[in-house]
Order: structure tokens, then C-alpha cells, then sequence
């Protein structure tokens, strides 16, 4: 998508996420949540929440289906300002986004015929996005303890859908780090100096805030 990947972020779901086949046309129909509001999730260093109607103001225009994110493939669908003439349709709730179709093309795509049959055998279980956040579209909870809260509430857009072979947070985290490592030791580095100096109370805290917000942003 000729972006880089720090300035974007994924979340995870183990959802029910369906098929339905319409033997006639060769079109496979799947259906699923990829974004739940108000799902408290331990990403590792902090929980997360996103908030109900964190998607009110979202740019929705354009949005992709893939597989596990890969960028590299085509996708298997799109909605395109969520017309009748897209390939997928999706809508937003109070409990996040629901996608209400995606017409996988089986007969013609390959791709889009193998993750048809992994969907039908339980194979794949569950769904993702990659959303960019707007600046101040969160704020932090419970910041005093070791373990705070960040509650989202504006996603700035969803870039892409994908159905995922690892829907569990606990995965999607290890991929975090693992992109971002240089960053994350960084910012271990930065709380522990922080922890260690004995700091004003004030100070404290805004060292710790400093190191939260660098392995958010992968700084």
C-alpha cells in the first residue's frame, strides 16, 4: 500500500466468522465481526478498549478484505464507499463493525477458494483490522498502576479487514514486539531509569507516560 507499518495498528478477534455457498455463480459469502466495542484485551505492558462509537467519525471510504493482512496478494474483496457494486459490505453497530458480506469469487481466485474451504472446516476462526488512530483519539487510564488502561475512543480509518489464521490477542501482541523491538527496549530502558531514580512524583509520571506512548508509536 506504499506505507510504512509503524503508523498503523492491528487488533485481533476470535469471532464466529461464517460461509455460506451459492453453488450456481461459484460465489462463497462470509460474514463476521473484525472490530468489538467495549472488549477489554491485556496486550502486554497495558489492557485496551475501544470504546462504543470510536467508529462514529471514521473514514470507512475504502476498505479492503485480505488474508492475515497480506498486503502482497490481491484482495479478495473490497468496499468502495460501501455501494451496492462492491465486492464487500459492512455496517457499524453498537457493538463495532460487522461485516454483513463478502462475495469470495472460488470459481476464479484460488485464493479466495482456499480460505472459502479453511472457513467451512474451522480452520480460520476469526477476524482482524489495521486502523489508524487518530492523535488524541484515546486517553489513558489508571495510569498510576503497573498495568493501565488505554481506552480508544476515534479511529481515524480502517484501512483493511482480513480473516486470520491467529485471531488471539496474545499473537497479534508478539507481532507487535517483534516489529517494534528496538522501540519497546527502548522504552523499557526509559521506565526502568525512571523507576530507578526515585523521581518527583510528576516527573514519574510523565517518564512513564513518555515510555508508554514510545512503544504505542514505535518511536
Amino acid at each position: 500500500m506504499g506505507i510504512e507499518a509503524k503508523n498503523y495498528e492491528r487488533r485481533s478477534y476470535d469471532f464466529e466468522i461464517r460461509a455460506q455457498e451459492n453453488e450456481e455463480d461459484g460465489i462463497v459469502i462470509l460474514s463476521g465481526r473484525p472490530i468489538v466495542y467495549n472488549s477489554r484485551t491485556d496486550l502486554g505492558l497495558f489492557d485496551e478498549i475501544i470504546e462504543q462509537g470510536a467508529l462514529d467519525n471514521t473514514d470507512l471510504t475504502d476498505v479492503r478484505f485480505l488474508i492475515n493482512h497480506d498486503t502482497s496478494r490481491i484482495p479478495s474483496a473490497r468496499s468502495r464507499r460501501n455501494n451496492g457494486n462492491s465486492t464487500m459490505q459492512f455496517s457499524v453497530d453498537n457493538e463495532g463493525m460487522r461485516i454483513d458480506w463478502v462475495k469470495l469469487d472460488v470459481k476464479n481466485n484460488e485464493q479466495s477458494r482456499a480460505l472459502a474451504s479453511a472457513v467451512k472446516r474451522g480452520d480460520i476462526t476469526g477476524m482482524s483490522f489495521m486502523f489508524i488512530l487518530d492523535e488524541d483519539g484515546y486517553e489513558w487510564q489508571n495510569l498510576e498502576t503497573d498495568h493501565p488502561t488505554r481506552a480508544i475512543k476515534r479511529i481515524s480509518s480502517v484501512i483493511e479487514v482480513s480473516a486470520v489464521t491467529f485471531p488471539a490477542y496474545e499473537a497479534t501482541s508478539i507481532e507487535v514486539n517483534q516489529r517494534n523491538k528496538q522501540a519497546l527496549e527502548s522504552a523499557r530502558a526509559s521506565l526502568e531509569s525512571a523507576r530507578m531514580r526515585g523521581d518527583k512524583p510528576l516527573d514519574s509520571e510523565l517518564e512513564l507516560l513518555k515510555a508508554k506512548t514510545m512503544i504505542l508509536c514505535g518511536m
